[in-house]
């Protein structure tokens, strides 16, 4: 421990992270002379490099992947220690930052979340909307405490996000009547070469639907694809084409939107997920978000039947 400066090895840490000095420098309020010549000083106390250069950005050393490796053990942990030292008094609101993966219908994000909110504290929630890799970069960066998505990361470093499953639902057909009353009769074949309403995101859910379709001999005629999931449901609700939604909000969806329900698939499923960084601390409002998970599973397996 004598060798080993903590303040340098956190800037590493931090360039490592970042990708380069500048954008280090920057996160650290520091200029990257002074930043760049701390660096130095490791790798001199060290006695190997910890990066190379490489088109112009700045890569790894085999050495330096090692170091990293113990140094983000290091800094995780005090992260979290620190979050934990920085826990408000129990008369304080409690901070929830949420990201949420805009291919999740909103309804869907407020089911998940709402538990959070039922606590006896206070809590202050924040959510933010993207897609699944912004958002899953937020949360090892801290900005985030958790993120609710429809598809499971395939983590580059498995040590440091964890993943829990929340829920599944079958997915449900929906259109306007007048739409619907065409629809309905003869469902699923009536489906063909009728206007779909399609998310543009890449939702799991909507490739699991385009194969049965397939299966099903049904000529998908897209109409319209739009990146978020409540303006999908207002194009249906004027009549523009028929669009999907998880069974379990079926009923909120034909009464927000005024829309009758087709036909439900059991074999198109979504299923939730919630990443949380490895270390949480002891945030009691991350923890009833993860809890509550098994109860709107079961309403969900009961509106499937």
């Amino acid at each position: 421990m004598n060798r080993l400066n903590l303040r340098h090895l956190h800037y590493f840490w931090m360039i490592a992270r970042a990708g380069s000095i500048a954008r280090a420098a920057e996160s650290l309020a520091l200029s990257p002379q002074t930043l760049s010549g701390q660096l130095a000083t490791l790798e001199a106390e060290l006695g190997s490099a910890l990066f190379r250069r490489a088109n112009r950005s700045l890569q790894l050393t085999e050495f330096g992947q090692t170091v990293f490796s113990y140094a983000d053990d290091i800094f995780q942990t005090a992260q979290a220690l620190d979050e934990i030292i920085q826990q408000p008094p129990e008369d304080r609101p409690l901070n929830l930052s949420v990201g949420v993966a805009a291919s999740i219908h909103k309804l869907i994000a407020y089911h998940l979340t709402a538990p959070a909110l039922t606590l006896s504290r206070e809590v202050h929630l924040r959510c933010r909307t993207g897609e699944t890799n912004q958002l899953l970069k937020a949360l090892g960066q801290r900005e985030l405490d958790v993120l609710l998505t429809d598809r499971q990361p395939d983590f580059k470093d498995t040590g440091q996000f964890r993943a829990h499953r929340l829920a599944s639902s079958s997915i449900s057909l929906f259109a306007a009547p007048k739409l619907a009353s065409k629809l309905i009769p003869g469902f699923p074949n009536s489906l063909d070469r009728q206007p779909f309403l399609t998310t543009s995101l890449n939702a799991p859910y909507i490739n699991e639907l385009m194969n049965w379709f397939a299966a099903q001999r049904i000529q998908v005629k897209i109409v319209a694809e739009v990146d978020d999931s409540a303006l999908i449901k207002v194009f249906g609700r004027e009549g523009i084409g028929y669009f999907a939604a998880p069974t379990v909000i079926q009923d909120e969806v034909c009464r927000q939107y005024e829309v009758e329900c087709i036909g439900s698939i059991g074999q198109v499923r979504e299923t939730l997920y919630a990443i949380t960084r490895a270390r949480t601390g002891h945030n009691i409002a991350i923890q009833a978000l993860l809890t509550e998970r098994a109860d709107l599973d079961d309403s969900i397996e009961k509106n499937d039947q």
